[in-house]
């Protein structure tokens, strides 16, 4: 017998999870779960464009706050195992419930094909996928849902996915010992079907505790000294998927297309800036290609968005034709769904690449346009066809924890590390710097190019570049 309506919502729910097995959600989780706003994360990938270089890495957004959850779950049941708990005052303890619902909530913030539209830059997107989250707790299914639970719910979960919290138990939601991490490097090398996101995540749990540094010091996450070689091994894997995953040449190929598309879009007014919070994958390339005029291409959106978005034949803000701004998009879309990726034209790797790289490449935009268009012009390749990129994430291998020594000693773990007994956060620099790859992408195939012109550019600083693309003289 299947009960009535209450009695289902008063009651929990078993998950079937391919990394985790059996997770087990409690009443409040299944409800949000069953929301649509979090439903919306089913069509969302986890990996963004991976799948056209890893077939099975279609999973989603979706299934990865599901594992997070169950990850914090289980971490918050250790502390209570182990005794750290106690440590706790009643206010903390209240709160775990709140713990564990924004380990579920971390990612409802996500953008289409998750981290590639953030790589736009916040001056073109609403904001970080944390700070988007807030527009998801505060309004629909799941802002009634959290109000239910208290006047504060809400907010308070936005701070435990912002960082801001001050709960001792916040760096298991967000820090540098986040189980967001666990969960994807398992979860994506499985997809994947690689074999370098082992973690010995048994190990890692069982070694969480709660300390703090210093008499005064609030309490919080830390692991102890048995667990050092467990974290060694969510630091090696991280390596070894950015490396070999999420940076791959084509999943880069396609990651700098989709942000030209977007870009494309925004430029020629077929997308509006606070319209990117929301869409779906199938839904924003739907929404582009019909209102960029090519309403026969239909690239199964989301039922969501038939009723008065672009998908219902209506053009959104600033139809195009063949000409103007909004040209080069039928290419870009036909890239990205025909898998007819850009070609590498440059390719520089880290043993190649000078270490003081200049720091336009990443805070100046403008000047990395003005870059691709003067290489397209000398090229002979149509303007915007030449992608340049060269990818970074310096916290890839960043450190700053709490380890409690077998003696009671408590220190902070940070990224100048350990003597004698982490010295990986020692090679952190030295590992980004090789795991990064200068490229230089072309629409159109072409001879690979001579580096050495563009190497004399990386070392300059920005005013250097600015002059030197103001002059006649050419690159090449």
């Amino acid at each position: 017998m299947r009960g009535t309506g209450a009695e289902r919502l008063s009651r929990g729910r078993t998950v079937r999870d391919p990394v985790w097995q059996n997770i087990q959600l409690d009443p409040d989780a299944a409800r949000i779960v069953d929301a649509p706003e979090f439903q919306r994360l089913r069509r969302v990938k986890q990996l963004g464009f991976a799948h056209l270089v890893y077939p099975g890495a279609v999973h989603s957004r979706f299934l990865h706050a599901l594992g997070v959850y169950h990850l914090t779950s289980r971490a918050i049941d250790r502390l209570d195992r182990n005794g750290a708990l106690e440590l706790l005052g009643p206010s903390d303890l209240a709160e775990l419930s709140l713990v564990r619902l924004a380990a579920l909530l971390h990612d409802v913030g996500h953008y289409a094909f998750s981290h590639a539209m953030e790589e736009i830059g916040t001056e073109l997107i609403p904001g970080h996928h944390e700070e988007v989250a807030g527009r998801f707790l505060s309004g629909g299914t799941i802002g009634r849902i959290l109000s239910e639970l208290g006047d504060r719910t809400g907010g308070r979960i936005a701070a435990f996915i912002l960082g801001e919290s001050g709960h001792p138990l916040q760096g298991l939601v967000a820090g540098s010992l986040d189980l967001d991490k666990i969960d994807y490097l398992r979860r994506d090398s499985l997809f994947c079907g690689v074999p370098y996101g082992a973690v010995d995540v048994e190990r890692l749990l069982d070694s969480l505790t709660v300390a703090r540094e210093g008499p005064e010091a609030p309490l919080e996450i830390g692991v102890t000294e048995k667990g050092v070689s467990a974290l060694e091994s969510l630091l090696f894997s991280k390596y070894q998927m950015f490396r070999n995953v999420y940076w791959h040449h084509a999943v880069r190929a396609a990651t700098v297309t989709f942000r030209r598309l977007i870009e494309t879009a925004l430029a020629a007014g077929l997308l509006d800036r606070e319209e990117l919070a929301g869409p779906t994958d199938e839904e924003i390339l739907n929404r582009i290609a019909v209102r960029g005029g090519d309403p026969g291409v239909q690239r199964g959106g989301d039922p969501a968005d038939h009723g008065g978005g672009a998908l219902g034949g209506a053009a959104g803000p600033g139809t195009a034709g063949e000409t103007g701004p909004a040209a080069p998009i039928p290419r870009l879309l036909e890239a990205l769904t025909d898998r007819r990726l850009p070609k590498r034209a440059v390719e520089l790797f880290g043993d190649s690449l000078p270490a003081g790289i200049a720091s336009w490449t990443s805070e100046r935009p403008e000047l990395v346009r003005s870059l691709e268009e003067r290489l397209a012009r000398e090229w002979n390749l149509p303007v915007g066809s030449v992608m340049v990129d060269y990818p970074g994430y310096p916290e890839m291998l960043e450190l700053r924890l709490l380890l409690v020594r077998r003696g009671g000693e408590v220190q902070r773990l940070t990224s100048a590390g350990e003597e004698g007994l982490i010295d990986l956060p020692r090679l952190s620099r030295s590992l980004h710097h090789a795991a990064r790859v200068f490229r230089v992408f072309t629409l159109e195939r072409v001879a690979a190019r001579d580096p050495a012109p563009l190497l004399e550019l990386l070392e300059a600083p920005a005013d250097e570049l600015q002059a030197r693309l103001a002059e006649e003289r050419p690159l090449y």
